[in-house]
């Protein structure tokens, strides 16, 4: 089979064009076809930015990834993520605070920490953990959209921004794993705002395609 390619692949290196010779000729590229260059976002349910639409090959990395972490190979998935945020955030006076949801289990998902300290690296923005869990709710994946706004109704607290804090207050940016009704982020974006903080929104790797008329 090497031997097939061989001729093509010595052309593509005398042009220059060797990796995208490759990255076209390679079904294991490394490459996911549900992934955005330019990220995905939306202002519905909260403004929102995704890395690319949760289904096929991203819907299984994540579920990998769930299962066993890797910050390499989930760094792979957010530069469009990256992408969308820093162009939306560029002219804005101060950075967000980036707030992972927390899990109510002492082992629950490891994801939107490890993708809210991947985003800081790469933004150079900070990670806030001042969102808690206040009460256990169920799993949702078997749930519908009206059982998860209930499942998730008054699950957070927040911890107040610190008394005597001089300029402007930073908005806060909330990281999660997957977006599907919303309903999670919406009580987390609650009990912050309650507490005193502007959210300006989610960002997530999966954003559950919205279901057709």
């Amino acid at each position: 089979m090497l031997a097939v390619f061989a001729p093509a692949l010595r052309r593509a290196l005398a042009d220059g064009l060797a990796l995208d010779w490759l990255l076209a000729a390679s079904p294991a590229n490394g490459l996911c076809p549900e992934l955005s260059g330019e990220g995905l976002s939306d202002p519905d349910p909260l403004p929102w930015w995704a890395a690319g639409s949760y289904a096929g090959e991203l819907r299984c990395r994540l579920l990998r990834l769930r299962r066993s972490p890797d910050p390499r190979a989930m760094a792979e998935l957010t530069p469009g993520l990256v992408a969308g945020l820093r162009r939306d955030f560029a002219g804005r006076a101060t950075r967000p605070l980036l707030v992972p949801i927390p899990s109510w289990k002492q082992r629950g998902n490891p994801l939107p920490p490890l993708l809210g300290r991947l985003l800081a690296r790469q933004l150079g923005w900070r990670v806030s953990g001042g969102l808690h869990r206040s009460r256990p709710v169920l799993g949702q994946h078997h749930l519908g959209r009206e059982l998860r706004w209930a499942n998730q109704a008054g699950a957070f607290r927040a911890d107040p921004p610190t008394a005597g804090r001089s300029g402007p207050r930073p908005t806060l940016l909330l990281v999660d794993d997957i977006l599907t009704t919303g309903a999670t982020a919406i009580a987390a974006a609650a009990a912050l705002q309650a507490a005193g903080w502007r959210v300006a929104g989610m960002a997530c790797l999966g954003r559950t395609p919205l279901a057709g008329p």
